[in-house]
């Protein structure tokens, strides 16, 4: 018959491989967990942060707490995405910086492939050198912190989005985009859009 020291020795052994168990299991539950969020991530934004729709932004390389920020938002129901409604329901924050960390991570989308219309290409840059877009956005437009990238981003997207700041101001809106973009008309604002998406 064991001596009680070897019993508890022996109890304590038991435990930790419990334990170790436990913990195996829980990280392997929470992989599954993430993957099969990013697996719903990628139908609309790309298996690579990059998506197919002009209409949907690519979320690859955008910087990490930007992304959170986003999520947060959206799942708080202060950024209305009807798409996504309901998607972000009960995710905990760690979930959510470790999806940002994932798209942070990820290589920047290059320029758009359509053609390049020289005129519209020139407006747009003059506009955002006087705008002042690089001040925020980085001169190369890659973002930082929770400023979005805008370089290589869908252009009926950055169109859409650059207007809704503009004359839809409100809850989950930045309201210094909303003033920098006051008196920009839809012209000048197609114009930026395509030099930001097609930007090198």
């Amino acid at each position: 018959m064991p001596r009680r020291p070897e019993r508890a020795l022996a109890a304590a052994r038991f435990c930790g491989v419990l334990a170790s168990v436990a913990l195996a299991w829980f990280a392997s539950a929470a992989q599954a967990q993430s993957a099969e969020r990013l697996a719903q991530c990628a139908v609309c934004h790309g298996a690579k942060g990059i998506s197919v729709s002009p209409q949907i932004p690519s979320l690859a390389a955008q910087p990490k707490i930007f992304v959170e920020n986003q999520l947060v938002l959206i799942r708080e129901g202060l950024r209305e995405v009807p798409s996504m409604k309901g998607m972000l329901d009960g995710v905990p924050d760690t979930e959510l910086s470790a999806l940002a960390s994932h798209f942070q991570a990820l290589p920047a989308p290059g320029p758009a492939t359509g053609p390049v219309q020289a005129d519209r290409f020139q407006r747009g840059k003059d506009l955002a050198r006087v705008a002042l877009c690089g001040t925020c956005h980085l001169p190369d437009y890659s973002g930082r912190q929770q400023i979005p990238r805008l370089a290589g981003q869908h252009e009926a997207f950055l169109f859409d989005t650059m207007k809704q700041f503009r004359d839809h101001a409100g809850p989950g809106r930045d309201t210094i985009m909303s003033a920098s973009l006051l008196g920009i008309n839809d012209a000048q604002l197609a114009d930026l859009a395509h030099y930001f998406a097609h930007f090198r």
